[in-house]
Parts: C-alpha cells; structure tokens; sequence
C-alpha cells in the first residue's frame, strides 16, 4: 500500500496558476493587465483593459495573489474586480437591454417593499431602517413606490417603472456591472442604485438588507452559516462599491 500522500483535489472551476508576473501597461488609451507580458483574455477574448490606472493596479494585484495557496490553483471568486470588470467590458455592450429589464424585475419584489405586519420589533425595525430609503428614491428619483404587509406580490405603477428604466438606461456600462452585482446580493434594486449612486457605505446596506436574520439571531442566538453569509454579502458589496471609487479615481 502506498504511503504516498495524495493531494487534495483542486475545486470545481478552479483552473492552475500559469504566470509568473503581472503587469499594467498603458495601451489603446486605458491600462491593460498583463500576465508575463501577454494581456489577460476574458471569456469572449476581450483584453483586460480599463481607463482607471487605479482600477487596473487592484485588478493586477488580484492576479498577482491569484493561485498562491491551495496548491497553486485559483477559482473565479478569487478575481471579484475582475469579474466585474469582464461584465463592464463584455456581458453589458452585448446584452444591455436584457440586463436592464432583469434589473427592473427586482423593482415590484423588491425586499424594501414587503414588510412584517403589526407592531413587532421587526415590523418597527424595518420601518426605521428601510423608510428612509423609500423617501430618499422618492426624492432622488421622483418615484414614490408601493409597499405591503405580507408575501402577497404586488406591482409598482407603470409611470414608477418608465421612470426606473431610464434611469438604468442612463446608467454606465460600469454602473450597471455593479448594479448586477449588488442588487441579487442585496435583495434591493433600490439599495443597490444607492450603492452606485455613492450613497451609503456597504456596512450599512447590508444592514439593511440582513434585517430580518440578523433580528432571528438575536432571539435565537448566531447561526454560523447565517453569518458566514452576511459575510460573503458584504464582501460581494464592498468589491462593488471599490470597483466604482476605484475607476472614478482615473
């Protein structure tokens, strides 16, 4: 029998670090990040290339501790920057129209929308929390939109979501990446525009899209798996929010 040690299996999708070196090098009026001197393909061949020399140092550093540990192998959400970036640069041009209308699919199930009926601590908690995000869409965007008690679906009027499509049509391709980022994650396209828009700080649109887990564990006590996933949510949110100051700064 051998007593030869096998090494763990790498991940599903993980793939096997190949480069040695990373680089952002001017190029085409941006910044291209380079692995040994050849640019970084994303999944449609486009080069890794963006106009923020900011953004291309953080997304060269990603690649640069990409595949270190875990036996030299690195998954995609080792490269969250990136991702993004391959969506801003890719997925958005393409399909534009199409992720448009799927963010306004969260517009009417919205989780701002459907709160806790009566007068528990979580009804209250909610009504602190999230009241102030409708008044601020309401004075921001013109949109004064519906909410519920309960699960029942309901729809926001059809003038909230011509307003709510022109404003995601005039969003940018790069806001509109986050934008698909942070509005699964959070739940809330409402709070996902106030995350593009430079509005809040992630910490507290996690909060408030956390709410009702985080009012659970404190009856019931921590649930780590709940937790673990508030954590996951918040880094999803802050590579978000980094991603925009990070190509804002030029």
């Amino acid at each position: 029998m051998s007593n030869v040690e096998k090494k763990p299996a790498p991940a599903a999708g993980a793939r096997k670090r190949f480069w040695k070196q990373v680089s952002v090098v001017p190029e085409q009026g941006g910044f291209a990040v380079q692995l040994d001197g050849k640019p970084v393909r994303l999944p449609e061949r486009t080069a890794l290339c963006v106009s923020s020399r900011a953004l291309a140092e953080a997304l060269a550093a990603e690649w640069q501790t990409a595949g270190l540990t875990v036996g030299g192998y690195f998954r995609p959400e080792d490269l969250p920057l990136t991702r993004i970036a391959g969506s801003m640069l890719e997925r958005i041009p393409a399909q534009r129209a199409g992720v448009v209308e799927s963010l306004l699919a969260y517009a009417s199930s919205d989780l701002l929308c459907y709160r806790e009926a009566g007068q528990s601590r979580l009804a209250r908690r909610q009504r602190e929390l999230w009241g102030p995000w409708l008044d601020w869409c309401q004075d921001t965007f013109g949109v004064a939109l519906r909410t519920t008690e309960g699960v029942m679906p309901i729809t926001q009027p059809d003038a909230t979501m011509q307003v709510l499509r022109e404003l995601l049509n005039g969003l940018s391709d790069a806001e509109l990446a986050v934008l698909g980022v942070a509005t699964p994650a959070l739940g809330s396209l409402y709070l996902g525009l106030a995350l593009v828009k430079g509005h809040a700080m992630p910490e507290d649109l996690v909060a408030c899209a956390t709410l009702d887990e985080c009012e659970q564990m404190a009856i019931w006590g921590e649930d780590t798996d709940v937790t673990d996933r508030i954590a996951t949510l918040l880094r999803d949110v802050t590579d978000s929010a980094r991603f925009l100051e990070l190509l804002r700064k030029g």
